[in-house]
């Protein structure tokens, strides 16, 4: 069998994407023993390290916008621990079964430009309304990765478009970290120098970096709510669905969008570009079914993580490709583990002053929200839609009841359409002959 590009040459992978190994032959029970064997023999501390970052990164960055939506929509504490331990529980589960079943690194994350489309629309709605949403969006994804038509779907979008989408979501982020400094100005410039700091020397820790300077100084300023802090297990809360087309609309077909375009594609590149060729539909119908299962508690979607998952895909997990799913069973048992104290988790975050929340979103997002830009204007014929696009998004505007996301994407499509067709070839114009012309 041929092996992928990546992949060491013992080591080889069937048509499924899993691992062939050599595996006892003597039934179900020394087939177990033989699993148990070769997992223990894989188990490496780099590998086990890298899971652990990766999981801690998602929890320094992305999660900061889960608080800030909840700020935003006043949710009571109960609601914002459902959801946290809903998030927390769907990606650890899947990250450690999808990592085992496939012998790949992978990494499960929650929706985290999804989480960013939330913080305007949100305070609009109840939560009944937002997790009706949350099913249909995740009934698409399972429905879109049994068919196998996951490839066909983004082929159609075309990539600027979706980009500045994302770009026009994040871009209130970017601006908020600088409306942060107004109030808080010796946390945000000391966050913002520790950011700059981190890129230039441990670009993989610079988040989390500015994560301990902006708790600590927060703690010397005496600007740390220590009597909201709490210990004690999460407890899931049910939701109830409730389902209104304008919620469909303004959520859960963008929610659906940034889903595939922003997480599974670059995802699904990420494992590609190290070798891994993991067919791509069961880990979305995987996926969409887990956000299936826990949008009543609160979880708005899981999708394949990208920019932490190259973390785990990398030869810093492990020299060897075919070691590294151990990152992705690392990362996933410590999901779990903070899940379970996501009320602790919650109560950590609320402690925290608005502004350094704010400081800590917008950093965190720099590189995404620059990413996005660059692939709005990566393609020339594409431009002046991708920008069209990226300033209907960022405008927060909203008309017949449809929000911003919804409408740049309307936008962007059909400018695009429209500056893509072909102009008709002008007809030749006749010319006049010498003696018409009098020459």
């Amino acid at each position: 069998m041929q092996t992928p590009t990546g992949l060491s040459d013992d080591t080889a992978r069937s048509v499924d994407g899993t691992l062939d190994r050599p595996r006892p032959a003597v039934g179900p029970d020394s087939a177990t023993r033989g699993d148990m064997k070769v997992f223990l023999q894989d188990i490496s501390l780099s590998a086990v390290v890298a899971g652990f970052i990766a999981t801690v990164i998602s929890y320094a960055g992305p999660l900061v916008i889960i608080f800030q939506v909840a700020q935003a929509a006043q949710l009571p504490h109960e609601i914002l621990s459902s959801w946290v331990w809903a998030i927390s529980m769907g990606s650890g589960v899947l990250g450690i079964v999808l990592s085992l079943r496939y012998k790949v690194p992978i990494v499960i994350a929650w929706n985290a430009a999804g989480s960013a489309l939330l913080i305007s629309l949100l305070p609009g709605m109840s939560m009944g309304e937002a997790v009706g949403a949350y099913l249909i969006s995740s009934a698409a994804i399972v429905l879109i990765g049994l068919s196998g038509t996951f490839d066909r779907i983004v082929s159609k979008l075309p990539s600027a478009i979706a980009a500045a989408m994302l770009a026009g979501i994040l871009f209130s982020f970017g601006t908020g970290l600088f409306v942060s400094l107004q109030d808080q100005p010796v946390l945000v410039l000391a966050m913002f120098i520790t950011y700059l700091l981190g890129k230039r020397l441990a670009p993989r820790y610079a988040v989390l970096a500015v994560l301990v300077v902006g708790v600590s100084i927060a703690m010397a300023l005496g600007e740390l709510q220590s009597e909201a802090l709490v210990v004690g297990l999460a407890v899931p809360v049910w939701i109830s669905p409730e389902f209104s087309w304008q919620v469909t609309l303004n959520v859960a077909l963008p929610l659906l969008m940034l889903a595939l375009t922003g997480q599974f594609v670059p995802g699904v590149a990420v494992l590609r570009n190290d070798g891994y060729d993991t067919p791509a539909s069961p880990l979305l119908s995987s996926t969409g079914l887990g956000s299936l299962l826990l949008a009543p508690f609160g979880s708005h979607g899981l999708t394949l993580a990208a920019i932490t998952a190259a973390i785990c895909t990398g030869r810093e997990a492990h020299e060897d490709p075919a070691k590294r799913y151990i990152a992705g069973v690392s990362g996933g048992v410590v999901y779990l583990v903070l899940g379970l104290f996501g009320a602790t988790l919650v109560s950590i975050f609320t402690a925290f002053p608005a502004a350094l929340i704010a400081a800590l979103a917008g950093l965190a997002l720099l590189a995404a929200i620059a990413s996005s830009l660059q692939g709005a204007m990566a393609v020339p014929q594409d431009r002046e839609a991708a920008l069209i696009t990226f300033l209907v998004t960022a405008s927060g505007m909203s008309f017949l009841g449809l929000s911003a996301a919804f409408w740049g994407l309307i936008f962007g499509v059909a400018a695009h359409l429209l500056l893509g067709l072909r102009k008709p070839a002008a007809s030749p114009q006749p010319q006049p002959s010498t003696l018409e012309s009098g020459q």
